[in-house]
Parts: structure tokens; sequence; C-alpha cells
């Protein structure tokens, strides 16, 4: 097989997923939420947060106790148009999906609505949460703290997390404006597919102790664990490039992501306490505006459409043959794989036969595992 990639089609991916998720002991119902999440990743063309994730991020974790694979959904304080959920470390993605949904139920009674969560664990792409919000007409907003792997201008030491701050806007195209994307300058999933690829990563993504760029993918894996390395906020290393934009926007998440739900923060979301694997304990923000508060729902639409529009149309430099916005080139991966389903690299069928065997899943034997 080498390293070609197995395409692998989305249902038959999304039942596997769902039947690993069931055999760690996750509800039926939730195991499809966490399925759903997951494959969604795949379709729009995010290989670092969909099925090679799974073993990784959730059945590892699971398995050593973690993260639990039974969501409690406990509202804590409750207003009009906001809520306090705390997950009990359970899955992340189960939490953040009823969160969301809260978020859009307040914002169709009172306009707006803002959901903040505590004591959760990995919740998958963050845009998933915004369509959501999309499809309902609105607005959405989310963002989620994560463990340290960022270090502040001029700091070597990890201390955010690669922290998102996600948008999604319905508009009159096909797909909606979904703007997703960590406020470092790259994030650790990413850093992890070049590792499987046996890639060096491009200068300024990591640095070291020294503050000198780091570019073996495999060695900064390991280091981001051992505090040895870090990744750079958006805009790179120090003021030239306006790197204090990203570490300013980080900081913004996490506070959002802490303050207002009383949650852990910065080191304390290590995943470490007394030498010891913990849970992470993280924390999310969920944000959803009724447009038809504001204006008609398809006024904005058409405005919106007209605005990406005209950015797409605009002069582009020589040599280029496109110019795209947010949401886009996850459009039309989906027009690429929704016929053919997504690729699974060689690491990623290991980690599937691992998991099957495992479990002692059957029905699996023809997704290319064996070769």
């Amino acid at each position: 097989m080498g390293n070609k990639p197995v395409w692998i089609k989305f249902d038959r991916i999304e039942q596997f997923i769902k039947d690993v998720f069931i055999g760690l002991g996750v509800p039926m119902d939730d195991a499809a939420i966490c399925a759903d999440v997951l494959v969604t990743s795949d379709k729009r063309g995010i290989d670092s947060h969909g099925i090679a994730r799974l073993k990784s991020i959730y059945y590892d974790r699971i398995r050593e106790g973690i993260q639990f694979p039974k969501a409690e959904f406990e509202v804590t304080k409750e207003g009009p148009t906001t809520a306090v959920i705390d997950g009990h470390d359970g899955m992340g993605m189960v939490i953040s999906r009823k969160a969301m949904e809260m978020a859009v139920g307040k914002a169709k009674e009172f306009g707006m609505g803002m959901v903040t969560v505590r004591n959760s664990t990995h919740y998958g792409i963050a845009g998933y949460y915004v369509l959501m919000a999309a499809k309902a007409g609105m607005i959405g907003i989310t963002g989620t703290n994560a463990r340290p792997s960022v270090a502040p201008t001029f700091g070597v030491e990890n201390m955010l997390g690669t922290n998102p701050l996600t948008f999604g806007l319905p508009t009159d195209e096909e797909f909606p404006f979904v703007l997703d994307c960590a406020t470092s300058l790259s994030q650790r999933g990413k850093i992890e597919v070049y590792a499987r690829e046996g890639k060096s990563l491009p200068k300024g993504w990591v640095i070291d102790e020294k503050g000198n760029s780091e570019t073996d993918s495999r060695k900064v894996l390991d280091e981001l664990i051992s505090g040895k390395c870090a990744l750079t906020p958006l805009g790179g290393i120090g003021e030239e490039t306006a790197g204090y934009k990203g570490y300013g926007y980080g900081t913004v998440v996490e506070i959002l992501s802490a303050a207002l739900q009383g949650g852990s923060f910065l080191r304390m979301i290590s995943g470490m306490k007394d030498g010891k694997r913990d849970p992470y304990h993280l924390g999310h923000f969920f944000m959803a505006i009724d447009i038809s508060s504001f204006t008609e729902l398809d006024d904005f639409k058409r405005t919106t459409g007209k605005i990406l529009r005209s950015l797409r149309g605009s002069r582009r430099m020589p040599g280029e043959g496109k110019i795209y916005t947010a949401g886009e080139k996850e459009y039309l991966a989906w027009q690429v794989r929704k016929d053919k389903g997504a690729p699974i690299n060689e690491n990623t069928l290991k980690e599937m036969k691992t998991m099957r065997d495992e479990l002692g899943l059957k029905g699996y034997d023809d997704l290319g595992l064996e070769k």
C-alpha cells in the first residue's frame, strides 16, 4: 500500500466511528453525535480533526480514564439568554452540541443566546457548532481553550492553547461563511499530519526554549508535551509580523472559555496533576444571534453573498488563479469527496485495525485494514 491513501465512503467511516464509541461505553445516541462531528471534519477536507484523531484524542483518553464516555450535561446557572454548563469531563462533542442547541433556542426566543461550558473535553472542529447556528438562520460564534502549546509574544513557554475563535454566517450561496481557525500560526493537528507524512515544518511555526525555529515535526510533538518547545501565535515570532494580534485573540478565547463559567485555564489544563494523567477540564463558549431580530434574513444573506462574491472577484496577484472566502474550500472539498469518501492514510488504517481488534468489532474487514 505504501503511502497511498485508501478512500473509504463516509457512511462506512461514520458507522465505524460510532461503533468504536459504543464499544467504549458511549451511549448510542451520543456515539452518533460524536461520529457526526468527526466525519463532518473529513467531509470538509479537515483531515487533521476527523477519524485521524479518533484513537489519540478520544479512544486512548477514554481507556486511560481521563475522559468519561457518558456526558453529564449539568445546567448550573441559567437566565433567559444565558446558561452555564458543567460537563463533568464527559464527551465534549455531545456537551457542545447540546450547548449550541440551547444557545440557538434562546436566540429564537430572545434574539441572542450565549452558553458557556466548564469541565469539558475536546469538542472536534469548532466549525461544526457555528454551522448549526448558520443552518438555523443565525450567526454562530464559538471558542474553546486547549492544553497549553502556544507561547505569548516574547515568551518561549507554552501557556495558551491553540484557542480557535470561530464564526459562521448564512449566505445566499450554497455554502455558509465559516471562519474556523486557531489563534496560533499552526496547530497541533496540522503538525500531526506533517509528522504522519514525515514532512518538516515551515520555519516560524514552532520555537524552542531559546526562541529559535524548530522544524522537526515528530520531535515537536514530543517537545510540546514536555514543554521544550511552543507554537507561535498568529502573526509569528515577536512583533515585527504582528504576533501580538494572535496572542491577544488567543487570550480573549482563554478568558471567555474560563472566567465566565469558573473554569480551568492555562497550565491548569495541561492534562497532568501530581505527575499523573488527569482530565483536561476544558472550557467552551457558544453564541447564537438571531438575524431576524435585526433585519430580514434574506436581505442579510443577499448582502453577505454580495460581499463575498465581490472579494472573490477582485483583482488577483500574478500567478494566482483564484481568491477564496472562508468556508469555500471546505465546500469544494465536499464536492470532490461526497461520492468518493475520505482518504485514509496508512497510519490511520493501522489505528483503525487496532481499535477494531481490541473492541472485537465485526464487519470491518473491507476497509483496507489488512493491506
